[in-house]
């Protein structure tokens, strides 16, 4: 038996690179895996450390899974009762953003940082583009700056045109594991391959029929960078939602309410709606708990009740 990590996921194969000689084998997976109980689409993440048997030469199965210090998971795009996972055993996972082409949107911020709150696990937001924004993109940048930063993340901006703000991100990815992300049409290709020419990431335009990304990475894929560390490439996303959280989860998982509720009448179980005695409405109205991220989380708490609990919780036959 043979142990390794998991290097890239194709759906029905996995690339594993061995512990013992770091050659690197296809291998399929027998039986099924689950991850607390829920249906999951990929059973097996990129970052995963495996046990592999070996079949033939170059080739083996994964026999088993072992345990995993921190997994990213999302609602599959395809398979809204289903789980995704992106990648596990990671240190830290970096949003590749812009204000502009396409426009920012900042409630996809909010729901990224929702499936890397519930492990504790780092984020570093990164503003790209920058050669392209004009002077209220520039000012929004920094709102957003001031906001996240305010709140405990990392927030770097960047142009790969003008050659800016790349050393910061090669220092933040140094020596780690990091999960990159980030919507269709960010950029994320061309600001990996600006850092590591030797990847040659494929890159795209946006679309001109929807102003949209198009998707240029097909598969999840970790790759090792020549100043140390290891990034996970993942394919470009177009929308988030969650079919694995229920209302406490998403209150939790705003960092700075959670801090706030020590402080409500109801404590944790407070969904900071129109609950008495509420710390983190009497923060708003003082204008210490930003508008953007609390009517962001109220929409995701809707969303979130709307999903109906039996089929959420149901068991896969």
């Amino acid at each position: 038996m043979q142990t390794g990590t998991v290097v890239k996921s194709t759906g029905s194969w996995y690339q594993v690179r061995l512990d013992a000689n770091g050659a690197v084998w296809e291998c399929r997976i027998v039986g099924k895996f689950r991850l607390e109980d829920m249906p999951l689409t990929n059973p097996v993440a990129v970052g995963d450390r495996v046990e592999v048997k070996p079949e033939q030469v170059g080739q083996g199965v994964i026999v088993q899974i072992l345990p995993r210090r921190n997994y990213v998971v999302r609602q599959s795009p395809r398979r809204k009762h289903d789980l995704h996972l992106l990648a596990a055993n990671i240190d830290q996972a970096m949003l590749i953003t812009t204000v502009v082409q396409p426009d920012l949107k900042p409630g996809f911020i909010d729901r990224f940082l929702l499936m890397t709150e519930p492990h504790e696990i780092p984020v570093v937001i990164v503003f790209n583009k920058g050669d392209l924004y004009d002077e209220r993109a520039v000012d929004v940048f920094f709102e957003m700056k001031a906001l996240y930063e305010g709140i405990g993340y990392t927030v770097l901006a960047t142009s790969v045109v003008e050659r800016k703000g790349l050393e910061a991100v090669k220092e933040a990815l140094k020596d780690k594991t990091t999960l990159l992300s980030g919507q269709s049409g960010v950029g994320k290709s061309s600001l990996i391959n600006a850092i590591q020419p030797h990847l040659n990431l494929r890159t795209g335009d946006l679309s001109d029929y929807s102003g949209k990304g198009k998707h240029t990475t097909t598969f999840a894929e970790m790759f090792a960078l020549d100043f140390g560390g290891y990034i996970i490439d993942t394919p470009g996303i177009k929308t988030l939602s969650f079919n694995n959280k229920d209302p406490q989860n998403v209150a939790h998982s705003f960092r700075e309410f959670f801090r706030l509720s020590a402080q409500c009448r109801f404590g944790a179980a407070c969904l900071h709606r129109n609950e008495p005695g509420c710390a983190v409405r009497a923060a708003l109205e003082r204008g210490e708990v930003s508008e953007l991220r609390y009517f962001n989380y109220l929409a995701i708490l809707d969303e979130v009740e709307q999903i109906n609990y039996w089929e959420r919780n149901k068991a896969v036959k």
